[in-house]
């Protein structure tokens, strides 16, 4: 049997979060794939770390006008671009996708196969969150923008039909799959780096911690204003974004935003909280199992991918995204702390590691190359 020529096609490649350390493992798994994406602006660092130092052929948008720091700009231009990509010389084409990467062109003898962290959700799940965030509501530009999304939505929906076989990274966007495409997806998780968040045998100190990039759907000013509401409880923000200055502004004297921290920094404060605080809902989530990597409770909004990675052994839930709900279970999570072993916590995010992830990958892919 032939080697198979495979192409693995990202969104857009330009820091190293999620989305990344998945093209990373399937990388490793397929070392000779050529890698495509919208736009490639890495820096070496991270080239070396997530595409083994390779060269990434991208769309024109590459070359369009400050599209370096303004691509999401570009917007409408997309689907278009992602259309030009030729992978006509390629048997399988593998697609890591939660904007326009799952709409490449493929011939019937081709197999195609989507990653999918999730439908596009600013078009979709989280329209109207978007707009509200967003402050659009009316005039030419609303008008604008929700024609684009109206017609992106067209496009998205007509492209996941050209999926031969897709893969959701968790039964919560394996749901949304089948409502939004009406496609059905087999289930692995995103591969977690279990091995750099390790237990710290040193005494917990008196803190929780909270860390993600600092944008509307990830909630933290809810978790500050709670912490606000419990002046005895100190509370440490990690992250950087957009509402950086807005969250700053919130703070009490309890509660400290430190901003971007380094991965040797974020392990430390992981393995010396008393728990991780976690409030969006999101697709997967994996910051949530880095701390429980640290043997750390998770503290978490009890809807979407938390539910699939956080147990009763490893944290607790809270079910509305509101002030008084965080604050609730804070208190109920205070009267059950010794109920929490760090061991037991670690041993459950070893559920999610990269050799898992690679394994039951390269078993699908196997499975449908098999029957094509």
């Amino acid at each position: 049997m032939k080697e198979l020529k495979v192409a693995y096609v990202h969104d857009w490649l330009v820091v190293n979060g999620g989305a990344e350390k998945v093209a990373k493992a399937i990388l490793e798994i397929y070392p000779n794939a050529q890698v495509y994406s919208l736009i490639d602006f890495l820096n070496e660092k991270d080239r070396h770390d997530i595409l083994q130092s390779k060269k990434s052929t991208t769309s024109f948008i590459q070359r369009l006008p400050f599209a370096k720091k303004f691509y999401r700009f570009y917007l409408p231009l997309f689907p278009l671009a992602i259309e030009q990509l030729d992978l006509r010389e390629f048997d399988l084409i593998i697609s890591s996708s939660y904007s326009v990467a799952k709409g490449v062109l493929t011939n019937a003898d081709q197999v195609h196969v989507c990653y999918c962290h999730s439908p596009v959700r600013y078009a979709w799940d989280l329209y109207f969150n978007y707009l509200e965030d967003n402050k659009i509501n009316r005039g030419l530009k609303a008008w604008y923008i929700k024609r684009t999304l109206h017609k992106l939505r067209i496009w998205d929906y007509i492209a996941a039909q050209r999926v031969d076989y897709f893969i959701a990274n968790s039964h919560n966007v394996a749901k949304r799959i089948k409502k939004i495409y009406n496609r059905d997806a087999e289930v692995v998780y995103p591969p977690v780096n279990t091995s750099n968040f390790v237990l710290n045998s040193e005494p917990r100190k008196d803190y929780y911690l909270t860390a993600s990039r600092l944008v509307p759907y990830k909630k933290m000013d809810i978790i500050i204003e709670a912490f606000k509401q419990m002046p005895d409880k100190q509370l440490l923000v990690l992250g950087d974004g957009p509402e950086f200055n807005k969250l700053k502004k919130m703070a009490s004297k309890n509660i400290q935003i430190k901003g971007y921290c380094s991965l040797a920094e974020l392990t430390s404060h992981m393995q010396q909280a008393k728990a991780f605080v976690f409030a969006p809902k999101e697709d997967f989530g994996i910051v949530p199992i880095e701390a429980m990597a640290c043997g750390t409770p998770v503290i978490a909004f009890g809807k979407g991918g938390a539910l699939e990675t956080v147990t009763e052994k490893s944290g607790m839930f809270f079910y509305e995204q509101s002030v008084d709900s965080i604050v609730k279970a804070i208190g109920e999570f205070e009267k059950n702390i010794s109920n929490y072993k760090s061991n037991e916590i670690r041993e459950n995010s070893e559920r999610f590691t990269s050799d898992k992830f690679k394994t039951e990958f390269q078993k699908i892919i196997n499975k449908v190359t098999k029957n094509a």
